[in-house]
């Protein structure tokens, strides 16, 4: 069932095509398909043309209005009440991109919160930019996906 999910095309047709590789490369890649569970190479390949894509549309200046959905992550120390209360800010100033977010205690002095958003990649980045800038963010990193309908 699995495998005929992932045939699904948006106008229902498989194209096939050719590739040509080195041998060790190809060894190598089957290597990588079989640990990552892949039932064969066309998925695999599949999967890395999406990414690409997907790459592509996140960092093609042109393309800023594109649509998407991401993660900003932020790791930061809780202790500093400045900080915590510009995060919050910041997030309810974007409630129109971020739609959930999620706090987690690392330990005894740092958490770590991953925000879920949406919207056009211009504003998203600007988003994840702000939050990330704010004094005080040990670590953030904005990771964005395409929302799906491109990558058929």
């Amino acid at each position: 069932m699995q495998e005929e999910h992932n045939n699904i095309t948006k106008n229902g047709k498989m194209v096939r095509f050719g590739v040509s590789a080195d041998s060790r490369l190809l060894e190598r890649f089957d290597e990588l398909i079989n640990k990552k569970g892949y039932v064969n190479r066309s998925e695999a390949i599949r999967d890395i043309m999406r990414d690409q894509l997907v790459e592509f549309s996140r960092t093609d200046r042109t393309d800023d209005n594109k649509e998407m959905v991401g993660t900003i992550n932020l790791v930061y120390r809780h202790g500093l009440k400045a900080l915590a209360e510009k995060i919050a800010e910041l997030q309810h100033h974007s409630h129109t991109h971020i739609i959930s977010s999620l706090h987690v205690h690392l330990d005894g002095e740092n958490c770590f919160e991953v925000l879920v958003v949406r919207g056009k990649v211009s504003d998203i980045k600007e988003v994840a930019d702000r939050l990330i800038g704010i004094k005080g963010i040990i670590h953030g990193k904005l990771t964005m996906c395409a929302k799906g309908e491109d990558l058929y």
